[in-house]
């Protein structure tokens, strides 16, 4: 029980749930291919703005990466209540407890909205004062103030849709996400060709109509999930009816191991803050620089959190379904074999796609010089993050054990990455050294997930039983 190694144990036979080797591949890519390509369509949202906002040059660039962090924040932060809303929906979803996967929904739509509204408030109230806390360059801040003031507006549109989305892929319901973010896909882009340039007899608003465009699809794309949840959607079946009736001992489980994930989500967003406030030190050809390796990790990220998320409620199901432990360990060896595989693709990928990928920014020699540089450290960082992240969080995290992954977390980020990243940046290091330092925790973080997985204390049943 409290071996290290990574052998797969000999089979038990299909199990319970009927799952062999063949299986477990099968399911993972069933899952995570729509889930991937979600993240993907989000991931285009971002993207898209960034080409167009490149075209007006390295400032526009730096104040849109400037802007777009308490946006991120806001993901967190969202992130976490649907994180939660998954881990406990998907146990039930195994016991096939519906009405409490209904509540449980309910209560994470209040929550999510209260999460919103708070931040569009200090987005449109104080814009000038965070984009002060994370540049100190006055012509980045007067860059980034209009594009800020106008996104906080989406905040409370994106963090509703973004928990009825986590309902439905509790239920393995996995397409809808796809859907819906295309939806944002197509509207953000179209308004964006049209507000940024000023085509088709639209003004030309530059940054604020990146901003307006992406306000507008993210109503559209609340309305969307909002309609299909409560309209047609058959598994959960949520009324409106439902979200005045929250159950006492649910509320108590979303906070109780929602309080972590949280938490979580908090480290990472306070860990971003510091990210922007180091890189922010820097002039504004390194800030494009790191906003393009910004974006590359986001989209190489994006295949491997679909995978650790399909993980993650392939887990969540087996525990909750009562599976005997010898079925979750050959389930957790076979994560640990496959993982490592497509972390090593990936880094290959980034590593010799990484020229073609930069000649999409019309930025300085200076500047694709850097990123060329970043993208580099990038291709080796991303090998630990394939294996530790679905480790971390498709077993230990979607398997019971909330709060370990919230303290790991919080050691490395607020007791390895922001100081040796401070570090750096006061000797005047090149940006490639303080990017490493920044990145540091996803290989050391691997040989902690290496031990705790295959100890096999964090299975843990979350549900009433």
């Amino acid at each position: 029980m409290n071996t290290t190694q990574t052998r797969e144990p000999a089979s038990t036979g299909c199990g319970a749930t009927g799952r062999g080797p063949a299986s477990y591949y099968t399911n993972i890519l069933r899952l995570a291919l729509p889930i991937s390509l979600q993240n993907l369509i989000g991931f285009a949202v971002n993207f898209a703005d960034n080409i167009m906002v490149g075209r007006l040059g390295d400032l526009a660039i730096a104040g849109v990466f400037i802007g777009n962090q308490i946006h991120s924040m806001v993901m967190f932060i969202t992130s976490g209540i649907g994180t939660t809303l998954v881990i406990l929906a998907t146990q039930y979803w195994g016991k096939k407890d519906i009405k409490s996967i209904r509540s449980l929904t309910a209560i994470s739509l209040w929550v999510s909205l209260g999460a919103g509204a708070f931040f569009t408030v200090l987005a449109a109230a104080f814009p000038g004062f965070i984009a002060g806390l994370l540049s100190n360059k006055e012509d980045v801040i007067r860059s980034s103030v209009p594009y800020l003031r106008l996104i906080g507006l989406s905040f409370v549109f994106f963090t509703v849709s973004q928990v009825l989305v986590a309902s439905q892929r509790s239920v393995e319901t996995v397409r809808f996400g796809m859907y819906i973010a295309l939806i944002t896909l197509i509207v953000n882009v179209g308004l964006n060709y049209c507000l940024i340039f000023g085509k088709f007899g639209f003004p030309a608003l530059g940054v604020v109509g990146a901003a307006l465009a992406t306000l507008i699809s993210r109503i559209l794309e609340c309305l969307a999930a909002f309609c299909y949840v409560f309209g047609f959607d058959k598994r959960i079946a949520l009324r409106l009816q439902d979200l005045g009736k929250p159950d006492r001992f649910l509320c108590f489980s979303l906070l109780r191991y929602g309080a972590p994930v949280v938490a979580g989500d908090i480290v990472w967003a306070a860990n971003s803050f510091a990210y922007t406030a180091i890189v922010g030190r820097f002039t504004a050809d390194i800030i494009a620089s790191f906003n393009i390796a910004g974006m590359m990790n986001t989209l190489v990220y994006i295949w491997m959190s679909g995978l650790a998320a399909a993980l993650g409620i392939m887990t969540g199901k087996l525990v909750g379904a009562g599976a005997p432990i010898a079925e979750i360990k050959i389930h957790a060896f076979r994560t640990q074999r496959f993982f490592p595989l497509v972390g090593l693709c990936t880094g290959f990928f980034v590593f010799m796609f990484k020229g073609a990928f930069i000649s999409f920014y019309n930025i300085s020699p200076e500047a694709a010089q850097t990123a060329r540089q970043l993208l580099n450290v990038h291709a080796l960082t991303i090998i630990g993050t394939a294996y530790q992240m679905p480790c971390l969080g498709g077993l230990v995290k979607a398997g019971g054990n909330i709060s370990f992954v919230f303290r790991n977390d919080f050691i490395f980020v607020f007791f390895v990455v922001i100081p040796s990243s401070i570090i750096a940046m006061l000797l005047k290091t090149p940006a490639w050294v303080v990017f490493l330092c920044l990145k540091c925790d996803q290989i050391l973080k691997c040989f902690v997930a290496l031990v705790v997985i295959n100890r096999f204390r964090w299975i843990k049943d979350l549900t009433r039983g």
